[in-house]
């Protein structure tokens, strides 16, 4: 079904230059509906500000697209970064149609509002909670538990914030608290996420859906002394193995390797990662930033892709339009093509003791030995928590250079 709907999105847009003038998207305001698993919608607000050109609002986020198209009735709008798209046809001012992530055969039931300015309806507002602070969470992903660490700030009943785990956040979240009741989400092209929790003074219980593919429980406590485990001692070399290396293809066909004669006396970063993934791509803008300013310091960064495409040629049409889109000038490499799978790539590194997550990033010195391995990245949607990590990056990385 979805492969069909992206043959006739192929055809569509070799037919754009010759089609008579269709319905467009009217300037303004929208709220975007994703409906989720019970029946549960996934808003997020996004403003319309040419006909090919609009913004998605996701608390201090702004995602500018501008990958636009339009046939007869229909509206096709090609996200940034990621390989999805929203098709649908319009009704009015209004449009209802489904995102689609090719990669993973996924689909979910999409609906538009033309002028709307509210992300969620607040209904009571009496006996109002506030949910500034932070809490400690606990998730429950199908049997499988996993501590979480929730940090938001309240105005009256808008909530900005985020959940850290750790391979890292769950995006900017924004939402309202209604009465007792908290609802969160937020939606970046990647990831459709709806939180939503009842409240009490200090403790909130409730659900996470992702997409409509994935339903978890929570619960989370205020505790202002949570800390999550150290995200440099998660994942780590094996007893027995001295050495980090690779051999992967570059998007060329070309075998690269760590041994290679381009990274003998350098610092290099491998970054473990794939274009799919949000927070790898706040990771590689931070790398691809630092490598530019820092790129004749003996310093190599080198990415090692593990894509979900199903061949060849639509991973490296990915990465290459990710890659131009983040203006990045380091390699990325094809480590694994079809899944994401981190039992099968932690097999083509066996020296590390698990891949528990993408973004991980191992740190080799000028000496070809491995100094830090930091599993996850906590993005600019954790405030404090990425402002510290840039400090600590930096500090970490001036002495490596030093060296």
């Amino acid at each position: 079904m979805i492969r069909n709907i992206i043959a006739v999105l192929l055809i569509i847009t070799s037919l754009s230059c010759q089609e008579e003038r269709s319905k467009r998207l009217e300037i303004g305001m929208y709220r975007g509906h994703l409906v989720a698993q019970d029946n549960q919608n996934m808003p997020f607000l996004f403003e319309v500000t040419s006909e090919h050109d609009l913004k998605i609002y996701n608390g201090d986020e702004v995602i500018e697209v501008d990958e636009i198209q339009y046939r007869n009735d229909s509206v096709y709008i090609r996200l940034p970064y990621f390989e999805t798209v929203i098709a649908a046809k319009f009704d009015g001012n209004n449009f209802k149609g489904q995102w689609i992530e090719e990669d993973r055969d996924r689909s979910v039931a999409f609906y538009a509002e033309y002028n709307k300015i509210e992300r969620f309806e607040v209904k009571t507002g009496a006996n109002q909670k506030d949910v500034s602070g932070i809490w400690e969470a606990e998730f429950n992903d199908y049997g499988n538990i996993y501590p979480s660490k929730g940090v938001f700030e309240q105005k009256g009943d808008k909530v900005l914030g985020t959940f850290r785990t750790p391979s890292g956040d769950y995006r900017y979240l924004e939402g309202v608290v209604d009465g007792d009741s908290l609802k969160l989400s937020t939606f970046d092209g990647a990831h459709a996420f709806l939180f939503k929790a009842k409240l009490t003074d200090s403790v909130m219980i409730g659900l996470f859906y992702s997409g409509n593919h994935s339903l978890e429980t929570f619960i989370a406590r205020r505790n202002s002394e949570f800390e999550l485990p150290d995200a440099n001692a998660l994942t780590k070399m094996k007893d027995g193995f001295d050495d980090f290396n690779f051999e992967f293809p570059d998007l060329e066909g070309n075998v690269v390797s760590l041994k290679d004669e381009q990274f003998k006396n350098k610092v290099v970063l491998v970054q473990l990662m794939g274009s799919y993934c949000p927070n790898c791509l706040d990771e590689t803008k931070f790398y691809s930033k630092y490598y530019e300013s820092n790129k004749n310091r003996d310093l190599e960064i080198i990415a090692l892709a593990f894509e979900n495409a199903k061949s060849k040629e639509k991973a490296v049409k990915g990465i290459k339009r990710m890659k131009e889109r983040v203006g990045l000038n380091y390699p990325i490499l094809l480590a694994q093509i079809g899944t994401n799978d981190k039992v099968k790539a932690q097999e083509k590194m066996p020296m590390l003791n698990q891949v528990s997550s993408y973004p991980t990033t191992i740190y080799v010195d000028k000496k070809g030995k491995v100094r830090k391995i930091h599993t996850g990245f906590n993005g600019p949607a954790t405030g404090v928590k990425y402002e510290d990590f840039q400090k600590e990056f930096s500090a970490f990385m001036e002495t490596l250079l030093a060296e």
